[in-house]
């Protein structure tokens, strides 16, 4: 949720999902690293795969006919056919919320950790 909402430029998302992530124990190392997570090597083979399906599936007019055969299969190697029903409903459900907050421009800093459960 983080990488697509960056990709998006959605303040208030990237405001939410770090502070919930680092209030659940995420280290800032990892939480910093995302936005240059190719570089980094602080993420498992299983989290590169599911931030390369969000990056694609995010960059849908960028990508020409979607997510990659291969960036198919490296996720589907890593996750189960639900956990990837999963991944790929958050994917397309913070696009959409993405999308809404940068179009009403939806104000970013005020969040608190859990605030909206």
């Amino acid at each position: 949720m983080l990488r697509a909402s960056q990709i998006n430029g959605c303040a208030v998302c990237i405001d939410m999902h770090t502070k919930d992530a680092a209030h659940a124990g995420e280290s800032s190392t990892r939480l910093n690293l995302v936005a240059a997570w190719r570089e980094a090597t602080v993420f498992t083979e299983a989290e590169r795969a599911a931030l390369e399906l969000t990056e694609q599936g995010t960059r849908i007019a960028d990508a020409a006919g979607g997510v990659t055969d291969e960036v198919w299969a490296m996720a589907a190697k890593h996750y189960s056919e639900d956990e990837l029903a999963a991944l790929v409903s958050l994917i397309a459900l913070i696009n959409a919320v993405n999308r809404f907050n940068v179009m009403t421009r939806q104000p970013a800093g005020d969040y608190r950790p859990g605030q909206h459960g």
